[in-house]
């Protein structure tokens, strides 16, 4: 008789929506549990094996790790929130922080929970949601920028420092991606700042959410095996320019 393989336990912040939700969908297809975090509920999300924890990971970490499983296989840190392209002298000081407290400092923290089980077990997949704006300037402000250059160093030290402990670590740097967070930019001045992002990116279209996704589910699939501390890009080849 064949032997069930157990399902993997899989932690995605941000689940409510755009490529969290994404994520978290393509996993529950794939058989994974998942326990989802997000400040906001994700509607018609329903399913035997999506434990929802509604926290704000600005605030509420402590209280959500009383909550969380003792241990994950995969962590997905890929909540995250723009700063409305402002530079840094229009930008307050709660604004430059709300967006390192939610883009980098929840990503290490949340690592700092669970990295010591996942190294105990010799295995475990932490994927963090870095951007186009890790690389380069201009796909955010002042505050998401150096929030997204930070968090892709963080993986980079992360993934060197653990790289024996069986432990896989990488980032995901997408483009253009339509979701909530980018809704403004198809709402404004009747598109024309969506329509601009898609004429200036080489493949001439904004990413779908599930195309993250799909990278994702590799990444997480160890068949990438002799792959590590790799942020890979997903741009529609806007960092080729």
């Amino acid at each position: 008789m064949k032997n069930t393989p157990a399902k993997r336990q899989v932690l995605v912040t941000g689940c409510a929506s755009g490529i969290g939700r994404a994520q978290t969908e393509l996993f529950l297809e794939n058989g994974d549990h998942v326990v989802g975090i997000d400040k906001q509920a994700p509607s018609s999300l329903t399913h035997p094996h999506f434990c929802f924890i509604q926290a704000d990971l600005t605030t509420d970490l402590t209280s959500v790790f009383f909550a969380l499983p003792h241990t994950f296989d995969i962590i997905c840190n890929t909540a995250g929130i723009l700063d409305d392209y402002k530079p840094l002298l229009e930008l307050t000081d709660t604004e430059f922080e709300t967006v390192f407290q939610t883009n980098l400092l929840a990503v290490i923290n949340i690592t700092r929970q669970f990295l010591p089980q996942m190294i105990d077990k010799q295995s475990g997949i932490i994927i963090n949601m870095c951007s186009i704006a890790s690389f380069v300037a201009g796909g955010g402000g002042a505050a998401y920028t150096t929030a997204k250059h930070a968090l892709a160093g963080f993986t980079k030290q992360l993934a060197l420092d653990y790289a024996r402990s069986g432990v896989q670590i990488f980032g995901i740097a997408p483009g253009a991606v339509k979701t909530g967070m980018t809704q403004a930019d198809f709402n404004d001045n009747n598109g024309k700042m969506a329509e601009w992002v898609a004429n200036e990116t080489p493949v001439g279209r904004w990413a779908d959410p599930i195309e993250i996704a799909e990278l994702t589910l590799f990444l997480a699939s160890g068949k990438a095996s002799y792959m590590h501390g790799e942020i890979l890009k997903i741009d529609g080849g806007w960092t080729l320019k």
